[in-house]
């Protein structure tokens, strides 16, 4: 469209785009299209959750030292039961190694939690804890990539992004897909939340969310030579022109183009009510915390009350994308820190879900990409178990108070209700009220979906 143009022209209407952010193409929803149901029949039956609030972990939490309690590591200390005998562990002659940590039972239900989770132990009567998880490989890329495409390939669209093409945006002035990070951004960077094939308009938009000041969080939000009057004058000359060569011609990137220089405009003035946490009462920011991870817990619930449909919190520190892996070296001051930056703030957002009647229609999961196994590596650290670990989920329609599967006695493989992460991704599109199955794209010549050709709905978590 714009090669109609000399060059003098295309160049002032790129800066008409850019006016309005840099979001590009692949980052925000279209105005209209996405309100709607873009597929025909969803959802396909009445949902238990209408939002998600995905809290991940990136780089392997131990399960055992956080909600996988297992006595019987310390009545074997030192030794290498032939269970825990796994060739994929480096380190293979090290024995059994003991949780730094305590346990303790809490709530109605009696669930052991460790000591470095307190707050979030105060809500365990709220929690489904999945502890018989088990994904593809022990390798940190492939599996943040199958936790949140569903693929150990960065070829797949996320979670996310597939919520939003089945279902659509309930806020016109927001993404409906949002990802949030203190400092650095999880490894697989972009197909953490990106789109792959699905068209543009569906992919996550990223925030940083380092410091909280909003000309970091999101870029360009204002417009230092134009009033939003004038802009919106620019906007409407542009789609003007634009609209005349769709009427030609069929432009699917043209479209979409159109469509995320009208978001943005109307993020400038949205974004900055969503991210200004001073609108809360100052009990609600107590309860929160001041840690970073707290602010992003606090701002996944603002997000979300505003109609934003899937909220992705990773949690990193320091800049260390992949934080729980600090597990190689120092469980107890690795966890204890990690666990510290961001317990109050999970707890916050639970309750605070529950206060304001909203958790029951919002699903909230907590989980890595792998766990750690009950042995050691070195002297303090554990090695990467990808053959069982925890993934927790609470409100949405999960039934809270229960612990559902199992690992052996010590830790290490699920043994009991296994649960792979096609299956998670399957019952987590059932709450939203999608049969994953039906959930598809044709790309290439084939019919794709977010659990590839299995997955199965875990009916037994399920209200």
């Amino acid at each position: 469209m714009f090669s109609r143009f000399p060059t003098s022209r295309r160049e002032m209407l790129s800066r008409i785009g850019a006016g309005f952010g840099t979001l590009g193409l692949a980052s925000v929803l279209s105005q209209d299209k996405l309100l709607a149901d873009p597929l025909s029949g969803l959802p396909h039956f009445a949902p238990k959750a209408k939002r998600v609030i995905q809290l991940f972990m990136p780089g392997g939490p131990s399960q055992v030292d956080t909600f996988d309690y297992k006595p019987a590591i310390a009545e074997h200390a030192g030794k290498r039961p032939e269970s825990v005998d796994r060739k994929s562990l480096r380190n293979t002659k090290n024995g059994l190694m003991p949780s730094p940590f305590g346990f303790k039972q809490y709530g109605q239900c009696g669930k052991w939690v460790s000591d470095i989770f307190p707050k979030v132990a105060e809500c365990v009567d709220d929690i489904c804890f999945i502890h018989s998880m088990h994904t593809d490989i022990p390798e940190h890329a492939g599996a943040i990539l199958m936790m949140n495409l569903g693929s150990l390939q960065p070829n797949r669209p996320s979670l996310g992004s597939w919520l939003v093409y089945g279902l659509g945006s309930e806020n016109q002035d927001l993404p409906g897909f949002i990802a949030m990070s203190p400092h650095a951004q999880p490894r697989g960077t972009l197909a953490n939340w990106g789109n792959a094939f699905l068209p543009g308009a569906y992919a996550g938009t990223y925030i940083n969310i380092h410091q909280m000041r909003l000309e970091s969080v999101l870029k360009n939000l204002k417009n230092s030579r134009w009033s939003p009057e004038q802009q919106r004058q620019q906007l409407n000359l542009l789609e003007q022109i634009n609209r005349l060569h769709l009427d030609q011609q069929a432009d699917g990137q043209l479209e979409t183009s159109l469509k995320t220089m009208e978001m943005a405009f109307r993020m400038q003035m949205a974004v900055p009510e969503a991210f200004d946490t001073q609108q809360e009462t100052q009990a609600t920011l107590e309860m929160y915390g001041s840690s970073e991870y707290a602010k992003g817990c606090l701002l996944a619930r603002r997000l979300i009350e505003r109609g934003v449909r899937c909220v992705q919190l990773s949690h990193s520190i320091d800049g260390y994308d992949i934080a729980w892996d600090t597990g190689h070296d120092d469980i107890a001051g690795g966890h204890k820190r990690l666990a510290d930056a961001c317990d109050q703030g999970i707890a916050a957002l639970l309750k605070d879900l529950k206060q304001r009647g909203l958790l029951d229609e919002t699903l909230v999961i907590w989980g890595g990409e792998f766990g750690r196994a009950p042995t050691s590596e070195g002297q303090k650290g554990r090695d990467h178990d990808h053959y069982g670990f925890t993934v927790w989920m609470a409100g949405g329609g999960v039934r809270g108070g229960i612990s559902y599967g199992a690992t052996d006695e010590f830790g290490l493989s699920a043994i009991e209700n296994r649960v792979h992460v096609h299956d998670l991704h399957a019952t987590i599109l059932h709450l939203m009220g999608i049969d994953h199955e039906r959930l598809t794209y044709r790309h290439s010549g084939r019919d794709y979906r977010l659990t590839d050709v299995s997955g199965k709905v875990v009916q037994a978590i399920l209200t």
